[in-house]
């Protein structure tokens, strides 16, 4: 059995709202050293760009579709979300 390379005492709290885009004022470095989930509907999502646990909602790409400055397109979907540490 292999044990976690570090003890869930020093992980910081998962916040409200987290964002995977470092120009994002809800981007938070720390939260990334470790390797985090998005449980949506009660599936496993690997492809979340942004969540807010208390609004209930998680924005993912709409494909490949790209805007006028090349970042991916994205869409809001609404449900059940859950974050975790792996």
């Amino acid at each position: 059995m292999t044990e976690p390379t570090t003890s869930p005492a020093s992980r910081p709290d998962l916040p409200d709202r987290l964002s995977v885009d470092p120009r994002s004022k809800h981007h938070v470095a720390a939260v990334f050293e470790h390797p985090i989930g998005i449980r949506f509907n009660g599936k496993e999502r690997n492809d979340v760009e942004e969540y807010c646990l208390s609004e209930g909602w998680i924005q993912v790409p709409a494909g490949k579709t790209l805007d006028r400055k090349g970042n991916p397109l994205m869409i809001k979907l609404k449900g059940k979300v859950e974050a975790f540490y792996r």
